[in-house]
């Protein structure tokens, strides 16, 4: 059954709920990975980011293959003779997730009775401020184990290179860069998969809505990252898409038409050089420190 294959109409007790005529077609759609690759572009090799509590790279290709190594593969894809290249990150922003809920806002006698603010704004506000490089520091968002490129379930998050100097807004931004010098070191083999290692990434999901982010990972990265409108809304803008493509409405050749950027970020020529050296320095820490985590955490297994 192919995605935009009409499968019947609304049932009319749930037509009737809704308020939709009972003649309402149902398309039989995509999964969330497959909707979002529609939402963000449908153009061959063109690379698109999802942040969201997880995070994965994707692209629509015209072939089928996989990667045991890099735990990468080609999959079956919402749009017909295509299919979707992805690389999967266990933690991406499950880790801010994880300062705000288990450092930041941790519910013992430290925590005050107000209300918990706008904390991904604050965030945003105060990793704008402290200097590229987080002064040293460095993250590994390994929480569960990582998939691609490594394939390591044993791996765990830590921050290296901690000192007295540091505060906590050193540790907020050093949260940002290590999700982005992760999602660099997944698209190194990702970037061979496709056989593409430029052009424009488009960055969706919820940690796509901020602006400190998407920069962090231009930087970092050293691609241009396009930020569309609501990227957290992709997926849904992705179904709805197929569903217009199912109906007649649309073809998928019309969606570049209305995929229109929001917000385009360059990397800064200026902290290029500073970016390469910490990634060399976290792709080292992730090599050194592995066979220690295989004898702390014996036996694991990633976490969906």
């Amino acid at each position: 059954m192919g995605s935009t294959e009409v499968i019947g109409t609304l049932k009319p007790e749930l037509a009737d709920v809704l308020g939709l005529p009972r003649s309402t077609p149902v398309v039989a759609g995509a999964v969330d990975t497959s909707a979002v690759a529609v939402g963000a572009t449908v153009r061959d090799f063109a690379p698109h980011l999802y942040l969201g509590t997880s995070s994965w790279v994707g692209a629509h290709v015209p072939f089928k293959k996989s990667s045991v190594r890099h735990h990468i593969a080609a999959v079956p894809s919402a749009v017909k003779g295509r299919y979707l290249a992805m690389a999967m990150q266990s933690a991406a922003g499950a880790n801010l997730s994880f300062l705000r809920d288990k450092v930041l806002y941790h519910p013992d006698e430290l925590l005050s009775d107000e209300q918990q603010p706008d904390v991904y704004a604050l965030l945003d506000r105060i990793a704008a401020r402290v200097p590229p490089g987080s002064r040293g520091l460095i993250y590994t968002p390994w929480l569960c184990g990582e998939r691609s490129p490594a394939g390591d379930p044993s791996l765990r998050a830590g921050l290296i290179n901690l000192k007295l100097e540091h505060s906590r807004e050193d540790i907020i931004r050093a949260f940002m860069e290590g999700v982005a010098h992760n999602t660099r070191w997944m698209l190194e083999p990702f970037s061979r998969f496709i056989g593409q290692s430029s052009g424009i990434i488009v960055a969706t999901g919820g940690g796509a809505q901020s602006d400190v982010w998407c920069q962090i990972m231009a930087d970092v990265c050293g691609r241009v990252i396009q930020q569309p409108h609501n990227p957290i809304q992709t997926n849904a803008r992705g179904a709805a898409f197929i569903a217009a493509v199912a109906l007649g409405k649309l073809q998928f050749d019309d969606l570049p038409t209305l995929q229109r950027p929001h917000r385009l970020y360059e990397p800064s020529r200026s902290t290029r050089n500073l970016y390469d050296d910490r990634f060399a320095t976290f792709k080292e820490v992730r090599k050194r420190l592995a066979p220690l985590y295989r004898r702390l955490n014996p036996s694991q297994e990633t976490t969906p």
